[in-house]
C-alpha cells in the first residue's frame, strides 16, 4: 500500500461532469464481455473518481498482463540515462556468450530500439517459435529465430521483444526489474507493494507478470502526463516521454485512415498510440490511458473479452465529460457519484441454499472431474462438498493441494490463503451446485459445477490465464518488493 494518497477533488471542481462518469459506469456494467474490477480517473492532478467493484478492493494488487511492458520501458529510460544501455546498440552486443550461435544477419542487425518498439522484423508473435528453439533461454531462442524482414520495417506484437529488453536491463544492472525500479520509480512515486513473475531462468518476465494496484497504474500515467515530473521533481529523463509515446512503427496494416482502431494508431516504446492520447494496456482489460489533450488519466482493471469496447466507451462517455470550465451547481451530482463509487459491487452468483430434502445427500459428497475439468486443472483433481451446521464448503483438490471454498449466503465469501479468492454460488436445482471462484489478484474467474446425479464436476475458466499455472499459483508471486 502507498503511504501518501493522491490529491482528490470533486469532479465539478476539475471541470468534469459527474453525469459522464455515471454514463461510463452504466455502459461498463451493461456491456456483455466486460466485468470491471476497478477505475480511477484523474484530471488536473486530482483523483476525481475512484471505485472498486467488490470483492475487489484498493489494497489488492492485480495482474497487469501486458501493461507490465510500460513499466519495463520506464526501467529502460533510467538505464539509458545512466549510460548502461543505448537504444542504437545491437541486441547481440549485450549477450556475447551467444555471439557464435547467432548467425542470421537480420538477428545480428537487431537494435535495442527495435525490440523496444516491437519492430524486430518478425511478422507475427514469436513466443512459441522462440521457446521451441530454446525452452531454457528465451533470449537465445528469440535470436535464433530469423526475422522475416529487416528490423525496423515491420510491426509484430511479440512477447520475446519485451522479454529481451527486460533481460538486457537485468543483465547490465545486476538487479531484477523490480529492484532496479524501486529507488528510481516506485519509491519516488510512493508506490508500495508490487510483485513480478519470474521465469525458470530467474528473470522477471518484463512483457507480463507484474502485479500492482490500480493506484500504481494511475501514478505511472500521471508521471507520463506530466512529462516525467512528479511533485515538482524530475523523475524520468527529459525527453523520454515524448520519445517513448510517439509512433516508432506503423500498426495500421493498410487500413484506411478513417477506419483505424485504437490498435492501429502506431506503437512507441512499449506504449500504444490511441485515437486519443496514448496508453499501456494488458490482456483482459488492464488500462493506463494518458490523455494530454484533456489533462487526464484513466486507470482501470477488469476481466474483459472486448478491450476495443472499453476504449470505445471511454471516448463516448468520458471525453465529453472533460469540460474546459468547472460546471457550477453540481454538488448533488458529485455527491451521488461518490455514493455510487463507494457501493460498487459485482453481482452475486445466482444460487439458492441447499434444498432441505437433499442436504444429507450433498453433505460429504465427492465428485470426479469430467473431461473439461481435467483440461483446465493440474494433475489429479477432485471436489468434496461438506457442511458444518448451516455452513457449506466446497473443497477443491488439485494435484494434492487443497483450496477451501466457503459458500456465502447471497454474497461473495473472501479467502486469502493459500490464494486470494472470492467465492459465490449455490444450488441451481436439487442435483446441481454451481460455484464461481474469482482469483482476486488476477482478472480471472473459474466456474465449478457439481452434478450429484453423475458424481462429476466440471471446471471452466471465464477467461483463461495466458500463462497456465496451478490454481495455487494464480496470484501475485510471493516475496514482493
Amino acid at each position: 500500500m502507498t503511504t501518501r494518497a493522491l490529491p482528490t477533488s470533486a469532479p465539478a471542481a476539475q471541470g468534469v461532469a459527474a453525469s459522464g462518469i455515471h454514463g461510463f459506469l452504466d455502459a461498463l456494467e451493461a456491456a456483455p464481455g466486460i466485468e470491471p474490477h476497478s477505475l480511477m480517473i484523474l484530471r488536473h492532478d486530482h483523483v476525481v473518481a475512484a471505485g472498486w467493484w467488490a470483492p475487489y478492493g484498493p489494497g489488492r494488487v492485480h495482474h497487469l498482463y501486458s501493461l507490465s511492458k510500460s513499466f519495463t520501458a520506464t526501467a529502460a529510460a533510467f538505464a539509458v540515462a545512466e549510460g548502461l544501455i543505448r537504444l542504437d546498440d545491437p541486441v547481440i552486443s549485450y549477450f556475447p556468450e551467444l555471439d557464435a550461435d547467432i548467425t542470421d544477419p537480420r538477428s545480428r542487425a537487431m537494435l535495442v530500439r527495435h525490440v523496444a518498439s516491437m519492430a524486430a522484423g518478425h511478422v507475427a508473435e514469436a513466443l512459441d517459435g522462440a521457446r521451441a528453439l530454446d525452452p531454457e533461454d528465451l533470449v537465445r531462442g528469440f535470436l535464433l529465430l530469423p526475422p522475416d524482414r529487416d528490423p525496423g520495417t515491420v510491426f509484430a506484437y511479440s512477447q520475446p521483444t519485451t522479454y529481451t529488453l527486460g533481460a538486457i536491463i537485468q543483465r547490465v544492472t545486476g538487479q531484477s526489474l523490480t529492484e532496479y525500479l524501486r529507488p528510481r520509480l516506485l519509491d519516488p512515486l510512493d508506490i508500495g507493494e508490487v510483485a513480478w513473475t519470474r521465469d525458470r531462468s530467474g528473470r522477471e518476465l518484463g512483457f507480463s507478470g507484474l502485479h500492482a494496484t490500480t493506484d500504481a497504474i494511475a501514478r505511472l500515467g500521471q508521471l507520463y502526463l506530466r512529462d516525467g515530473v512528479w511533485e515538482g521533481e524530475r523523475v524520468l529523463p527529459e525527453g523520454w516521454v515524448a520519445e517513448a509515446t510517439r509512433a516508432h512503427i506503423t500498426t495500421a496494416d493498410g487500413t484506411p485512415e478513417g477506419a483505424l482502431s485504437d490498435w492501429q494508431q502506431g506503437y512507441g516504446l512499449q506504449f500504444w498510440r490511441s485515437r486519443h492520447g496514448y496508453r499501456g494496456d494488458g490482456a483482459y482489460g488492464q488500462f493506463c490511458l494518458v490523455l494530454p489533450e484533456y489533462d487526464a488519466v484513466v486507470a482501470m482493471t477488469s476481466q474483459s473479452t472486448d478491450m476495443h469496447k472499453v476504449t470505445d466507451l471511454v471516448w463516448e462517455h468520458l471525453l465529453p465529460a472533460f469540460g474546459a470550465e468547472p460546471p457550477h451547481g453540481r454538488r448533488e451530482e458529485d455527491a451521488a457519484l461518490a455514493g455510487r463509487l463507494a457501493a460498487l459491487a459485482l453481482p452475486p452468483v445466482p444460487g439458492a441454499p441447499v434444498p432441505p430434502e437433499r442436504a444429507q445427500a450433498w453433505s460429504g459428497a465427492e465428485f470426479a472431474p469430467d473431461e473439461e475439468a481435467r483440461a483446465n486443472l493440474w494433475g489429479e483433481a477432485r471436489v468434496r462438498v461438506s457442511a458444518t451446521g448451516s455452513d457449506w464448503r466446497v473443497t477443491l483438490v488439485e494435484d494434492g493441494h487443497r483450496l477451501e471454498l466457503p459458500l456465502g449466503e447471497g454474497d461473495w465469501a473472501v479467502v486469502d490463503e493459500p490464494v486470494p479468492v472470492a467465492v459465490g454460488g449455490g444450488w441451481t436445482d436439487v442435483e446441481t451446485l454451481v460455484v464461481e471462484v474469482a482469483f482476486l489478484e488476477t482478472p480471472h474467474r473459474l466456474a465449478v459445477s457439481c452434478s450429484l446425479k453423475d458424481r462429476t464436476f466440471t471446471a471452466r475458466w471465464r477467461t483463461r490465464p495466458l500463462q497456465p499455472a496451478p490454481l495455487r499459483s494464480t496470484r501475485a508471486p510471493r516475496g514482493s518488493v
